[in-house]
């Protein structure tokens, strides 16, 4: 179809509109359903198996193997974000990713431990597609909307998203449930256990399905005619990368707030990834039913209040300024860690769950904006904020290996959590040297 211009609406929903096909990965694969099954295979193997010629403990192996996608995914992000920035096809790109990560989805239907490598295989790729496919969606932002429609229309797709994923993950909760209702036959743990595998394909088919809308829309890119994909175009992101490094040592104020950050966001997105293993080896569940259907809700429940946590954080921002927020919001992380060492009933997960919702909407919200506030005035801002994402992903590789290694020599994900209580508190010191005079309200 013909291109429509910028700005107009059913190109700017149809933007949005991926956020709903793809925002169930995030909650069904990372958060909820998949580690509730890969936990579920390892029910009669004390958590251990041989791997990579390793004896490794299951939630150490899916720790590395995250960390290790990471790794990729903080290498090709420069790379893909400098093809995308100069080749005039980035919705192909865009639709590679998506369909390499939908189909690994689909693959886990067929995750098993006597076929461990390909299992992680698909995992491994699942995690790589998503982000892979972010990295181009979220480029096309300037290129399909004004700036003074761009917060709305990606808070838009944050909304649909938020609501897409939930549908879908409860459709999956009542069909792990109540499996004979959706002609699911088996044993009760055989046919949950089916269910969640048919929950992985329809992750896929969701993702691929509906981001069909978007894609009918987006044009095939910002530059129609294209340019020849040279050695200078795919190291472009690297050398933006590099700019944004050298203005850092003469910008002091973002220079420590981004310290703060990386070490904060370090342990909040390994908490974020392993919460659900936590709960699942940790917490003292009746039954096996009770296990999957409680930690299934604790996400849920998480979802809910996240929202509801980056009002009042963006609220109290206004009132106390960012950083005081942040810093306290840390001090919230640091003794949540310290208590969870402590914590076995599904009550106390219950609750803890709660709290997560709150700091962890509100954090991630008010990292970002502040670091919007602390950037210098440049037009430049597509690389710092490159730099930013690059950040998070790096803290991301060593914050889950770290928990990994923990975890593997301690056999217990206790220790690993209080472990990262005292990333908190150094992000606390880190964020004391920021002054609140220089981060405008």
């Amino acid at each position: 179809m013909k291109n429509l211009p910028k700005g107009d609406k059913k190109l700017l929903n149809a933007w949005a509109f991926y956020d709903w096909a793809n925002s169930v990965y995030t909650l069904t694969i990372a958060s909820a359903v998949f580690p509730i099954f890969y936990e579920a295979l390892f029910s009669d193997r004390d958590h251990y198996i041989d791997v990579f010629g390793l004896h490794l403990k299951n939630s150490a192996l899916i720790s590395f193997i995250t960390a290790a996608a990471f790794l990729v995914v903080s290498f090709i992000s420069p790379l893909l974000s400098g093809i995308a920035d100069y080749v005039g096809n980035k919705k192909s790109f865009m639709k590679f990713f998506c369909y390499v990560g939908a189909l690994s989805c689909m693959g886990l239907y067929w995750f098993d431990l006597d076929n461990i490598y390909v299992g992680l295989a698909f995992y491994f790729l699942g995690l790589l597609g998503y982000w892979g496919s972010l990295v181009f969606y979220n480029s096309y932002l300037p290129d399909i909307a004004f700036e003074e429609q761009q917060d709305r229309i990606s808070a838009k797709g944050y909304s649909l998203g938020y609501i897409g994923s939930v549908i879908l993950l409860i459709i999956n909760l009542a069909m792990i449930m109540k499996p004979k209702l959706f002609g699911i036959s088996g044993t009760e743990g055989e046919a949950a256990m089916k269910a969640m595998r048919y929950s992985f394909v329809m992750v896929g088919v969701w993702w691929i399905l509906f981001s069909q809308y978007t894609y009918y829309y987006l044009p095939k890119g910002s530059k129609e005619t294209g340019q020849k994909l040279t050695k200078s175009v795919i190291f472009n992101g690297f050398k933006e990368l590099k700019k944004v490094w050298s203005l850092l040592q003469d910008n002091i104020p973002l220079r420590r707030y981004l310290g703060g950050f990386f070490v904060s966001s370090m342990a909040v997105q390994t908490v974020m990834l392993v919460a659900t293993y936590f709960g699942a080896q940790e917490i003292q569940w009746e039954t096996k039913e009770q296990s999957t259907i409680g930690l299934i809700i604790c996400i849920l429940i998480i979802q809910l209040v996240a929202v509801l946590g980056a009002v009042l954080t963006s609220r109290a921002s206004e009132k106390f300024g960012n950083v005081p927020t942040l810093i306290f919001i840390n001090g919230i992380w640091a003794v949540f860690c310290a208590l969870a060492y402590f914590i076995t009933l599904p009550i106390h997960f219950y609750v803890m769950a709660t709290i997560v919702g709150f700091v962890m909407g509100g954090i991630q919200a008010l990292s970002r904006s502040t670091y919007s506030k602390l950037l210098p005035e440049t037009e430049d801002t597509a690389s710092f904020f490159s730099f930013y994402d690059v950040a998070e992903k790096v803290g991301i590789v060593i914050g889950m290996c770290v928990y990994g290694i923990i975890d593997q020599i301690t056999g217990s994900p206790r220790a690993a959590i209080v472990i990262l209580a005292i990333f908190f508190v150094t992000s606390i010191f880190l964020l004391r040297r920021v002054h609140k005079k220089d981060v405008s309200n």
